[in-house]
């Protein structure tokens, strides 16, 4: 399979693999016991920042237009997701009406770790700041708003409570 130009990365499945999020929830479980929420939110933000950094690459060269092609394109290839992507003059709005995620892991009733909507946060923010770009996040437990803004707008940092903890 070739790679859609919106993500700066290949891969061989037409479609994500659900039980990767078996994974990331255990490794958040793993991280958050043995070093805390911050141990946890810094992880995240380091994820975003070095591992996607050819994501942020491609979001500082192509602005919010990038971003918005770029979660099109993700989302088209995550399993049981439902999100609209707009954008919407200033900023693009990602709204995840089924968060696949929290989907599969309810599904299979695993345990999920509260913080785990933060992740969208803490990533995306890692992603966003090298191309310049800002996420705020509200919601949570299966469905969100992602804002993804420039980073000089006026806008108030993210609140952690507008993100709602998870729940099985």
């Amino acid at each position: 399979m070739t790679k859609p130009a919106s993500l700066p990365y290949s891969d061989s499945k037409p479609a994500g693999a659900a039980d990767f999020y078996f994974a990331i929830n255990a490794t958040f479980r793993f991280l958050l016991d043995r070093f805390g929420a911050e141990g946890l939110r810094r992880y995240w933000t380091d994820l975003g920042a070095q591992y996607y950094a050819p994501v942020s690459a491609a979001w500082k060269q192509h602005g919010l237009p990038g971003v918005a092609a770029y979660w099109r394109a993700f989302f088209a290839a995550e399993p049981g997701a439902d999100v609209h992507v707009r954008e919407d003059g200033d900023r693009v709005v990602v709204e995840v009406a089924v968060c696949p995620a929290i989907r599969h892991l309810r599904a299979h009733g695993r345990q999920i770790v509260p913080c785990f909507c933060q992740q969208c946060f803490f990533i995306n923010d890692g992603i966003a700041a090298p191309a310049g770009l800002t996420v705020r996040v509200e919601g949570g437990n299966g469905s969100c708003r992602q804002t993804f803004l420039l980073l000089e707008a006026d806008v108030p940092l993210q609140n952690l409570d507008d993100i709602r903890e998870a729940t099985c």
